[in-house]
């Protein structure tokens, strides 16, 4: 038996962290979206053998226990005691390492695979809670749609659709330690922007307003370790985007337009600096 999800790329159009728990996690408060550039998860199920095979078109990732989609397969396999060998093939298009939770919506979309392919019937909420073991981007993965996401990332509060717009996204040629941004936060620090505001505009499905009340705290830290991040930034800005952001911890920066032909212009005009341009829609 096998199954092939879709694993779509996410990005945060607001982000912060007003204190750490005691275990040293962040609390978050976050507006996260999906957009259409996505991994692709194929996954077979083989009953009565054992094991958990990952293989992946690309040389950045790990295809052992370290790998979050082979984690997902292996906590499923303990909890529901399930005999099967599974066999992972991941079809990376989204950027590693990049701020756009590639391998959390891998591993969600092997939570969802595995719940179809073994009859589990978990509700999305349970596979949420699931995914909260393996990282805090894993909850929203597996809603896979806007949403207001809170604590360490297990509160998923699905919104509103957006208003149609176009998103550019610019991976810059580095790699950016989500755990070591984690560790420079300051919390008293950071300067915090109200949730409010733009949670009010999706409402209203109000455009001009959600580009206004965007933000991320964490490019105050990123953007100190890799001022190249905010460089890209004010290039999105200066040629023609409503708004531009850095999603996650970063590097990847995205701008986004409400016409297709000033979307393109971004586009054209980043190439020459930065390594990765992606022009895409928000599913």
């Amino acid at each position: 038996m096998e199954i092939t999800e879709k694993a779509p790329a996410k990005l945060n159009l607001f982000l912060d962290t007003p204190f750490n728990h005691p275990d040293g996690l962040p609390e978050w408060n976050m507006i996260m979206t999906s957009v259409d550039l996505a991994d692709y998860v194929k996954i077979e199920s083989i009953p009565g053998k054992m094991g958990i095979k990952v293989r992946t078109n690309t040389g950045f990732l790990p295809n052992d226990s370290r790998n979050l989609a082979y984690q997902a397969a292996r906590i499923l396999q303990e909890k529901y005691h399930v005999r099967a060998k599974v066999i992972i093939e991941i079809r990376k298009h989204i950027p590693v390492a990049a701020g756009l939770g590639g391998g959390s919506s891998d591993a969600a979309a092997v939570l969802r695979g595995l719940n179809k392919l073994w009859n589990l019937e978990l509700s999305l909420e349970v596979l949420a809670k699931i995914g909260l073991e393996i990282d805090s981007d894993v909850p929203f993965c597996v809603y896979s749609r806007t949403a207001h996401v809170l604590g360490k990332g297990e509160k998923v509060i699905p919104l509103k659709k957006l208003p149609p717009m176009w998103v550019v996204i610019a991976k810059p040629k580095l790699s950016v330690s989500t755990p070591y941004i984690l560790s420079k936060i300051e919390h008293k620090e950071l300067q915090h922007s109200n949730i409010e505001l733009i949670l009010d505009a999706i409402e209203r499905e109000d455009y001009t307003d959600i580009c206004r009340y965007m933000g991320n705290v964490l490019e105050q830290v990123t953007g100190k370790e890799h001022p190249e991040v905010l460089k890209i930034k004010n290039r999105i800005k200066q040629y023609g985007a409503d708004a531009a952001q850095m999603s996650g911890t970063g590097p990847t920066v995205f701008g986004v337009a409400s016409k297709s032909s000033r979307a393109k212009h971004i586009v054209n005009s980043l190439k020459g600096f930065c390594h990765e341009v992606y022009l895409v829609r928000i599913l």
